[in-house]
């Protein structure tokens, strides 16, 4: 609360501005137009967390890196909009997390919202403190929020009416586009890109492939095949929202 009326003061904006930006998800449900590709990949005694996001190409003015000091909780390290107080980003505890917009009926106020549920996340000393957090909390509507450490990655599928696990491969292995993957009973989805099935396709064909380097990750997610639509995706006729990195 006193973070959410700092951003306001200083914007010289109403809190309740910046407290709609923080559940925009929520309000306008159902009505966003965003893809994204997410991989994480444990190599020995670290993990790799990565991921593109297709968001509006006019936002990118509105992107900031943004550094929080905290007392009795990590420092947090991440890729946000202006106004936003949990997005894309790691922690000082060394957890990280990624974000899959997922288009499905249902919302409940009773939840964390979603960027909020990221906040909460990087407030977290361990992936599993996080994992036990979303799933204790719940999460307001549908999304997955892809959490790593040094011990490994787990995909979190969140719907207003459950939250349910991906664990890692055999390989180690979390990817995730926007679809759910696992089972959400009673849940319905309204997937709003037919070619995330194409990109989870791709993306785990291309991570068999390679290695669990850096330069691996970021040479995956540059993949054109499927151009335009690909996981590296270009703004056209079809799809109104480009690549940012």
């Amino acid at each position: 609360m006193d973070e959410r009326q700092g951003v306001a003061a200083g914007a010289e904006q109403p809190s309740s501005s910046i407290l709609a930006l923080n559940v925009r998800t929520e309000i306008a449900f159902g009505m966003f137009s965003d893809g994204c590709t997410a991989l994480s990949w444990k190599n020995g005694d670290t993990s790799l967390l990565a991921q593109n996001w297709d968001w509006q190409e006019e936002q990118k003015n509105n992107l900031i890196r943004l550094r929080v000091k905290q007392n009795g909780k990590p420092n947090i390290d991440m890729i946000t909009e202006a106004g936003i107080i949990g997005k894309i980003g790691l922690n000082s505890a060394g957890v990280g997390v990624c974000l899959n917009a997922i288009r499905a009926n249902g919302v409940d106020f009773g939840k964390l919202p979603c960027h909020l549920a990221l906040r909460r996340c990087l407030d977290s000393c361990s992936r599993r403190e996080a994992v036990v957090a979303l799933q204790s909390a719940g999460v307001a509507s549908s999304c997955h929020i892809l959490l790593a450490d040094s011990e490994g990655g787990t995909g979190v599928e969140c719907s207003s009416a459950d939250v349910v696990l991906l664990p890692m491969s055999d390989d180690g292995r979390v990817v995730h586009t926007n679809h759910f993957i696992q089972e959400h009973p009673g849940v319905i989805e309204n997937v709003q890109y037919k070619d995330t099935f194409a990109r989870l396709a791709r993306v785990t064909e291309l991570a068999k492939e390679s290695r669990p380097e850096i330069e691996s990750v970021q040479k995956l997610l540059q993949d054109e095949d499927g151009y335009p639509t690909a996981i590296n995706r270009s703004k056209s006729e079809v799809e109104q929202d480009g690549f940012m990195k």
